[in-house]
């Protein structure tokens, strides 16, 4: 497939989708100083839908997701969370936009000298004026959703892998966000723990009717927990569908991610000199 080919069945893609997505992306570009790392996104997802993005290191998905999630802007293209551009929206909105978005990092980003229950209570401090009471049976109430019930008083330290990811997603949680994200989710956990977490993502989605988008590099836990998956490869999206066409996809970098093989570069000679000289080649 060309990538013109590519390109417009990506749009095709986009344009399918039934009512306004949750999250569309629009020939997306981004920089790094004069580094192009994403280079022409086009993406949408529906409500309720779990949307798993995946690549090789370097691809670009970590890159995509701070551009999703607000951190950083786009040299080019357009981003709409929840029907709203990100590029036109001024302080307030912003953050209104925010409330209604949760985040799980990769390392759960919580606050050692804190007890995991003020953690999780944090985004009711910053963005509500609720009362103390109030924000303890909130809190509760999400330990529940994670299983770690009765775990509220411990520091972050005193908890295993799986828990402190369990905790971040508490706190991710606690306002019902409409959209939420994870970044690597899966990582550095035993295969166990691994798929308690999946089987977590897939009950936020059916209780709480959330929208999902996961970035991650384990395949098993996307193919378990994906509506569709998104591939970049160097920062290019070559696929986006449902697990079992990713799976029976003839693509040979498709391929080499699922079955984790290397991908040989082939480096014009050219291209080759200008890494070695610093020059800039045409």
């Amino acid at each position: 497939m060309s990538a013109t080919e590519l390109q417009d069945r990506l749009a095709e893609n986009v344009g399918s989708i039934v009512g306004k997505p949750v999250i569309e992306v629009r020939n997306l570009d981004a920089h790094y100083g004069e580094t192009q790392i994403l280079h022409g996104i086009d993406l949408a997802v529906p409500a309720g839908e779990i949307m798993v993005i995946m690549g090789g290191s370097g691809s670009g998905k970590t890159t995509l997701l701070r551009h999703l999630i607000g951190i950083e802007r786009p040299t080019a293209g357009t981003l709409e969370l929840l029907g709203q551009e990100l590029e036109r929206l001024g302080a307030i909105e912003t953050l209104k936009l925010r409330r209604q978005i949760g985040v799980a990092f990769q390392g759960g980003a919580m606050f050692s000298s804190l007890t995991v229950m003020e953690n999780i209570k944090l985004p009711l401090r910053e963005h509500t004026r609720l009362d103390e009471t109030t924000m303890d049976i909130m809190a509760r109430m999400k330990l529940e959703v994670v299983n770690l019930s009765g775990f509220g008083e411990l520091m972050p330290a005193e908890l295993s892998g799986g828990m402190l990811k369990r905790a971040a997603v508490a706190r991710a949680i606690i306002m019902d966000p409409k959209l939420l994200f994870f970044d690597e989710p899966s990582a550095g956990l035993d295969p166990v723990v691994s798929a308690a977490l999946d089987e977590l993502i897939l009950r936020l989605r059916d209780a709480m009717q959330m929208t999902i988008v996961v970035v991650t590099h384990e395949v098993e836990s996307a193919l378990a927990i994906a509506d569709r998956i998104t591939i970049l490869d160097s920062g290019r999206v070559i696929e986006i569908d449902t697990p079992e066409a990713i799976r029976n996809s003839r693509n040979p970098r498709v391929h080499n991610l699922l079955n984790r093989k290397s991908q040989k570069e082939e480096l014009d000679p050219d291209e080759y000199l200008r890494r070695l000289t610093g020059t800039r080649t045409g």
